[in-house]
This record gives structure tokens, C-alpha cells and sequence, in this order.
């Protein structure tokens, strides 16, 4: 599936969670502190994320996609003040939910991306822009009919490591087992990729990744949970 392809289906749903007033709120206000694409019409979306400018410094930086309600990005960026961290999210009650965390903590670590990260990754991060891409626990779309919708298709694939470093990680978790099958797959075929556990092999749940809500819930579910880390290459791929 190339990239164009990726870009046409959706890999999301926007549900109808309720958005408290608090989370509008922070929309409003917080956004505009914290936000890297512009809701606020005197802050127009940039044509590429300028990551040193925007933190005013140069640091590692993580890229978390689809952070949900940030509790994970918050205690990654609280344990690591020493690095960038940029979260994407599509979910409007979430990025809500992570500006009042950012302002409660005071972190000036972190910046947001509301948005679909298939529409916005290429053409908005430079390639080589992170040292670290997260994904945790996204939506797994179990029904075989709707595994075309599952984020790591070949063209998004692609597209992510290549705006990984050459030595850069790559994190996906899940808790269902057949995406990790289907996951491991796909990502020990990328030519720029290695698998830091080994061929075939999952990583045991690092410790230093925090557990999420959605990891949670699948626990209570009776659901494992697999990991795959995969280290960027310096490999050039097409």
C-alpha cells in the first residue's frame, strides 16, 4: 500500500466522547501556548516543524502517535526533562486533557499535534527529525474486514522511519495478539529496520514505558501484551 493510499483510509474514528469545559478551555487557551499546527487563525499551520526553533534548543526528541489522553506522554517527558517531546493526536478530549496536564506540571518540554498523523507526518516533520517514535495501544480494529484501517500499513510505514535517525527507535505495543503477528511481519521486512529483541522475537515490556489506559483495559480484559522495538538502520530505503 503506498503512502497516498495510507492517506485514504481512515485509520481512526472520531467518537463521540464528551469534551468537559475544561478541555474546550484548554483548546482555546492552551493550544496556542502548546501547539505546533494552528487552530488559532494568528498562528497559521507551518509548511515544517522547525524542532530546535520551537524548543529553543537542541535535545533528543520523542515523538509519541496517538497519545489519547497524554498520561503516558506526561510521565515520559516529567522523567526525561533532558529531552523534546511531541505528541499527535486526533481526539479533541484528549489533547484537552493533556494541555491541563502540561500547565498543572509546568512542562515546557512537550508540544501537541491535533490532527490525523497520516496527514500531517510527511509533510510537516522533516525526514531524521526524531530520535524515538512511540505507538502505543492504537486502535487495533479487530474485525478482519477492517484491518486495511490499521496505522502500520506498508506506505505509513515508510513514511514513519523515515523521519526516524539512523540509530533512532522504533516502540509499538499492543494487546491484541494478531496485529502483533501482523505488526512484527511488516516491520522486520522494512529494510531499514532491526529488531532490537532479535528476528521473530517481542520484547518483554520495558520498564521505563509507562502503562497506558487503553494497556489497562485490555489487562482487565485477560489480554497480553506484546512490544516490538525495532532500531532505525543507516540503510537508505526507496
Amino acid at each position: 500500500m503506498t503512502s497516498r493510499e495510507c492517506k485514504s483510509i481512515r485509520t481512526f474514528v472520531l467518537r463521540g466522547s464528551r469534551i468537559t469545559r475544561a478541555q474546550r478551555q484548554a483548546l482555546d487557551k492552551l493550544l496556542p501556548v502548546y501547539g505546533l499546527n494552528g487552530l488559532n487563525p494568528a498562528d497559521p499551520q507551518p509548511d515544517r516543524v522547525d524542532i530546535p526553533a520551537v524548543f529553543g534548543r537542541y535535545a533528543q526528541t520523542v515523538l509519541e502517535i496517538g497519545f489519547g489522553d497524554g498520561e503516558a506522554l506526561v510521565q515520559l517527558a516529567r522523567e526525561h526533562p533532558d529531552k523534546n517531546h511531541i505528541g499527535i493526536e486526533v481526539h479533541r478530549p484528549g489533547v484537552g486533557h493533556l494541555l491541563l496536564q502540561l500547565k498543572k506540571h509546568q512542562l515546557e518540554n512537550v508540544r501537541v499535534w491535533l490532527g490525523d498523523v497520516v496527514d500531517s507526518l510527511g509533510s510537516v516533520y522533516p525526514d531524521q527529525s526524531f530520535d524515538r517514535i512511540n505507538l502505543f495501544f492504537p486502535d487495533p480494529w479487530p474485525k478482519k474486514k477492517h484491518h486495511k484501517r490499521r496505522l502500520l500499513q506498508a506506505g505509513f510505514v515508510d513514511q514513519m522511519i523515515s523521519k526516524l535517525k539512523p540509530g533512532g527507535v522504533f516502540h509499538f505495543a499492543t494487546d491484541w495478539e494478531d496485529y502483533a503477528v501482523e505488526a512484527l511481519r511488516k516491520l522486520e521486512q522494512h529494510p531499514a529496520l532491526v529488531n532490537q529483541a532479535g528476528p521473530g522475537n517481542y520484547m518483554s515490556p520495558p520498564a521505563d514505558r509507562p502503562e497506558t489506559k487503553f494497556e489497562r483495559r485490555g489487562k482487565r480484559l485477560g489480554h497480553g501484551v506484546w512490544d516490538i522495538v525495532m532500531i532505525r538502520s543507516g540503510q537508505v530505503f526507496p
